[in-house]
């Protein structure tokens, strides 16, 4: 779990598809410059990118 997951107050009032109503979300980065979706990465950097950590901000200790 990370940072961009919604808190549990948000979880009631969410909308609940169908399956047959969902799309699918394309998801893009950027990377050495470039944007490029992560659909085309090989497994290793799919992998990474799924790893990454988020910083926040107001998180740390000043």
């Amino acid at each position: 779990m990370n940072d961009m997951t919604l808190p549990t107050q948000f979880l009631d009032a969410a909308a609940v598809l169908k399956d047959e109503e969902r799309t699918r979300c394309e998801v893009w980065t950027r990377v050495m410059g470039y944007h490029r979706p992560t659909s085309s990465f090989n497994k290793g950097k799919q992998s990474e990118h799924r790893e990454r950590q988020f910083f926040v901000e107001g998180r740390c200790a000043a």
